[in-house]
């Protein structure tokens, strides 16, 4: 067998974590996924100590402070791991001569825009979560020259916590909801971005010349959150799943502490144009991550 190729992920614990370490690999691929409190990202002297004991070609940072609300005033704690820890992993790796892979969100926009975001528009976060992402870009693509930084938005799995885990749980005691109809995005599967960043690594661990830079990925296609869970209860109630009227309301009506993108459209063409990678439609993935969620429900 080849030798081992030693790619460092952290976040691994979270839903694109997860879908990375089931991502099939190539069987000379050895993925770490170390704990919070085994790697401290905040700490340039615990990273570089876990480089001095592995080779790694390569290292994903889907770990993050996803708090969106509660970031609004924990703000040292969503810098620290969301800037801080993004700026250490782009010293050490460029030390080290290897690529860094950085996942990033929707929430540095301002979602004023009325289409589709490209890579190039200008940014504009809403509250501290979508600043402190957009800090943690900035240290990554300044930090170190071979680094790519992937977009994404309303992600979607069978693992953690998300939108379409706490409509079905919703359903399962109410008859009807009420949900958001005036925010539009692209629903993603947590599994998708995983095979999008396990095409980005290993290109980049191959070819030193691989495209660099910021690129989104999202599913195909467009909706707004009820639409969403429409869509997910449709799906559910074809399965004989639970399922429940949704009230369409808007953005006013359901206060948050952060204030969310009204448009958080992303567009995927450079990904597809520069590593191949072209997304499915949403409704595809929602449907698989349904099916898997009501087949756990049946064995349960």
């Amino acid at each position: 067998m080849a030798d081992p190729i030693h790619i460092l992920v952290t976040g691994g614990a979270g839903q694109v974590g997860l879908e990375l370490a089931a991502a099939g690999w190539p069987e000379n691929v050895v993925l770490h996924t170390p704990s919070r409190d085994d790697l401290d990202l905040a700490n340039i002297d615990s990273v570089r100590a876990a480089f001095a004991r592995t080779t790694f070609a390569a290292v994903i940072n889907s770990g993050a402070y996803t708090a969106v609300d509660r970031a609004e005033t924990d703000v040292a704690a969503a810098f620290a791991a969301n800037a801080m820890g993004p700026a250490v992993l782009a010293e050490v790796t460029r030390e080290a001569g290897v690529p860094l892979v950085q996942v990033s969100t929707d929430y540095v926009f301002d979602g004023a825009g009325e289409g589709f975001y490209v890579e190039e528009d200008s940014v504009g976060p809403l509250g501290v979560y979508g600043a402190s992402k957009l800090a943690g870009e900035l240290a990554v693509r300044s930090g170190n020259p071979r680094s790519v930084v992937l977009r994404t938005a309303w992600v979607l799995s069978v693992h953690r916590a998300n939108f379409l885990k706490t409509m079905l749980r919703l359903a399962a005691d109410r008859p009807a909801l009420r949900v958001v109809e005036d925010q539009f995005g692209c629903p993603t599967s947590a599994r998708d971005i995983a095979a999008a960043l396990k095409t980005i690594t290993l290109r980049m661990i191959d070819d030193e010349q691989a495209p660099v830079g910021i690129f989104h990925f999202v599913n195909a296609g467009e909706t707004s959150w009820a639409g969403l869970a429409r869509e997910i209860f449709a799906t559910s109630a074809a399965a004989g799943g639970p399922s429940a009227a949704v009230e369409g309301i808007p953005t006013a009506d359901y206060p948050t502490p952060a204030q969310r993108p009204a448009n958080s459209r992303l567009r995927t063409t450079k990904l597809t144009r520069d590593y191949g990678v072209a997304p499915r439609a949403w409704q595809d993935a929602v449907a698989e991550i349904v099916a898997e969620l009501n087949a756990e429900r049946t064995l349960a």
